[in-house]
């Protein structure tokens, strides 16, 4: 089925390796499944859960404008972090590169392998800065709360700018 363009908001996140090369390298390939309408600043973010000792994480998010249905995206963005050499072991693991469909339209969905919004989005500062700064009225669809509100309340310690400008324009 063919669906109307939609602005997905899309999650990032790397702790392995080369961060920043990786999350452009990501971006640029998130890029090519439609079109990118705005990029987050760049934070640095201590790890939240997972094993002890992890290096900080590098995070933002955008906004992609795409003709894929959820589902599609979310596979596109698992082809992406499997190309980057992201190995699914364990739960908050540090990461090569991490890909989270946060929000595609006012869409919700629960099904095997896709919840929509993603479910633990609105409680995590990492996720609702890059958030903020595109779209701080960007409300959750079935709690009516904005991002701006959420991250009000969000523990939002331990998250810095890293960069303001990251992702070079096409």
């Amino acid at each position: 089925m063919n669906h109307p363009h939609d602005d997905a908001y899309i999650a990032l996140g790397a702790n392995l390796g080369q961060p920043l090369a990786t999350l452009r390298w990501a971006a640029a390939e998130v890029a090519r499944l439609g079109e990118v309408r705005a990029v987050s600043k760049l934070y640095r973010t201590a790890p939240v859960g997972g094993p002890l000792n992890q290096p900080d994480y590098l995070n933002a998010a955008l906004c992609l404008r795409t003709s894929l249905s959820p589902l599609e995206l979310l596979s596109a963005l698992h082809g992406t972090e499997a190309r980057a050499g992201r190995e699914r072991r364990e739960r908050w693991e540090a990461r090569v590169l991490d890909l989270d469909l946060i929000l595609y339209g006012s869409r919700v969905e629960a099904g095997p392998g896709l919840t929509l919004p993603h479910p633990r989005a609105w409680e995590r500062a990492f996720v609702l800065a890059p958030l903020a700064d595109l779209n701080a009225g960007l409300i959750h669809p079935q709690t009516g709360e904005t991002v701006a509100q959420a991250l009000a309340r969000a523990d939002a310690s331990g998250l810095r700018v890293e960069e303001a400008d990251w992702f070079p324009p096409a």
